[in-house]
């Protein structure tokens, strides 16, 4: 077999290591493993590819795919895979859902507390060499997140892990899911159908975003979901960036309209040094960092790894993508 690793990017932290490459080689010896190092190269070595380990396939590069029978995916995110000719062909996708689960659990708790113990304004006034102690304490003041509610869109394996820390501190958990009628899930309260959405927003304290992005969650928090929501509520989304009117947030956040928002993920990225969105009030940036930890790519291997011996013995693949659904 012919395998292809093309995972490449601008950012040196969303590129495998060469030595994880040679790893593959040292594991797979049978195999010839080539390594693209950008799309042009990608382009040129997928005619002998039978399985690609990607982070993208191009339309143009799944045309010229004489051979390709799987793609594995390294993150738990494929909606850029799914245009209509992918959608439409026998290529199996499978993703790294789960890999990340914990560590963007985590953010979400970081990020959660930063916003409710106003970590935000005490490390802009520290800069400032200020003394916030009655700007931080003014209402709404530090808040726990004992006691509060919190909805969760989406309880795949990041919703189910940022439920159980939640509930751990005490908090309410509700979640939303296309089969509320599935498994219980531990740490969830209650567990309702994305038609529940609106009328749920209006009665919790921080929504987290952890579905993925299909045609039905594009847009699913706009102008509309906003204004249910509490005044003081928090929005986080550790999703895809196209889940969120980023205008009508901005809107939001500038009016009083809602007390705070944590983004990981943004429709355009890398957000531009002159984009609007960099000086919103209450707003807390991060740049698409809340799925990486120190071992990702140990982890990101390994799964491959698994697979590509499962698919050797004719065994069923793991995190197999329904290309329709959309994860």
């Amino acid at each position: 077999m012919t395998i292809l690793v093309t995972i490449h990017s601008a950012f040196r932290m969303w590129r495998i290591p060469s030595g994880h490459v040679e790893a593959l080689r040292a594991t797979f010896p049978a195999d010839t493993i080539l390594h693209a190092l950008d799309d042009a190269q990608a382009r040129e070595l997928i005619p002998e590819a039978d399985i690609a380990f990607a982070a993208s396939i191009t339309p143009d590069q799944l045309r010229a795919a004489r051979r390709l029978q799987w793609v594995h995916c390294p993150a738990a995110g494929v909606g850029h895979l799914l245009y209509p000719e992918m959608v439409e062909s026998g290529v199996t996708i499978t993703n790294g859902r789960g890999t990340s689960a914990d560590t963007i659990a985590e953010h979400v708790l970081a990020v959660v507390l930063a916003l409710y113990r106003r970590l935000t304004t005490a490390h802009a006034r520290q800069a400032q060499r200020v003394w916030a102690q009655d700007e931080i304490a003014s209402p709404p003041g530090n808040r726990t997140i004992a006691g509060s509610r919190v909805l969760i869109v989406g309880l795949g394996r990041i919703g189910r892990a940022t439920a159980v820390r939640m509930h751990a501190l005490g908090a309410t958990v509700i979640g939303v899911r296309r089969q509320p009628d599935a498994a219980p899930v531990a740490a969830v309260d209650s567990v309702h159908p994305p038609d529940a959405l609106h009328q749920l927003l209006a009665d919790v304290d921080i929504v987290v975003l952890a579905a993925p992005q299909t045609m039905t969650t594009k847009g699913l928090i706009g102008e509309a979901e906003l204004a249910r929501m509490k005044r003081d509520a928090v929005l986080v989304n550790v999703s895809r960036g196209a889940l969120v009117d980023e205008d009508a947030l901005v809107r939001a956040l500038r009016e009083g309209a809602l007390a705070g928002a944590a983004l990981d993920v943004f429709r355009d990225e890398p957000l531009a040094p002159d984009h609007p969105i960099w000086d919103v009030p209450n707003l807390l940036i991060t740049p698409h960092v809340s799925g990486f930890r120190h071992d990702h790519w140990d982890a990101a291997v390994a799964l491959f790894v698994e697979n590509r011996r499962r698919y050797a013995a004719g065994e069923p693949l793991l995190n197999v993508v329904d290309k329709r659904a959309g994860y």
